[in-house]
């Protein structure tokens, strides 16, 4: 699971990822600006964004996630306590409102909840696509209720297209979202690990279910459909 957290008091930032960061992967922005940069990439389970942000404040950054069909869910975090603002971050497309300062308990419950009501998370953290299963405690592929053995990028590829089971994922997104903006390899690694991934499939016959859509990316989709 990727979250992204947006909050310009580096400290708190810091405080939130360390917290965070043993349960979820977490990618940070301090302002506005490169805030919904990230967000707008589409390749985020959850996003923790402040309201009073350098730039483009939180509000805004939703409204325009909401204008570009981005659906990933925003739990709003802000000092700001009055009742017009926490209507207003909702009617903006907000999902959840936490004020500061928070436990760290009720802000990592308040992830898993929006995780579970968005379809990233089921109760026991686990992922089902026909007859795979990721059992997101332990890392563990089952399938046809075999376990099988995969590298950690080859798991984290196979749990974002569950994740998105039925939608188009671009090279660019998948890149994204398992390497990082910051990766000094190439986009070329995508095509490669899905190779292998299907490999690692195949003996089951979910190879095919990894469907290319040609110039654009991948889909996980039964083949008949």
């Amino acid at each position: 699971m990727k979250i992204l957290v947006v909050e310009d008091n580096l400290s708190l930032l810091e405080s939130i990822k360390g917290v965070l960061s043993d349960e979820f992967e977490v990618d940070t922005a301090s302002d506005g600006d490169d805030g919904l940069f990230f967000a707008l990439q589409g390749i985020y389970d959850a996003i923790v964004l402040d309201v009073m942000l350098p730039g483009l404040d939180g509000f805004e950054i939703v409204k325009r996630m909401r204008q570009e069909r981005v659906g990933t869910p925003v739990l709003f975090l802000t000092a700001k306590d009055s009742l017009e603002d926490r209507v207003k971050g909702l009617d903006y497309g907000g999902d959840d409102y936490l004020v500061k300062p928070f436990q760290s308990p009720e802000l990592k419950a308040r992830i898993r909840a929006l995780l579970r009501r968005s379809g990233a998370m089921d109760l026991d953290q686990s992922l089902k696509y026909r007859e795979i299963e990721l059992r997101g405690k332990e890392n563990d592929v089952l399938v046809k209720g075999e376990a099988i053995k995969l590298t950690l990028k080859q798991y984290e590829l196979l749990e974002y297209l569950m994740q998105n089971q039925g939608k188009i994922l671009t090279r660019e997104q998948i890149f994204d979202r398992i390497w990082g903006f910051d990766s000094d390899t190439t986009i070329v690694i995508v095509e490669v690990f899905v190779h292998h991934l299907r490999k690692k499939l195949e003996p089951y016959q979910y190879h095919k279910d990894i469907q290319t859509v040609r110039g654009i990316g991948y889909m996980l989709k039964p083949q008949e459909e």
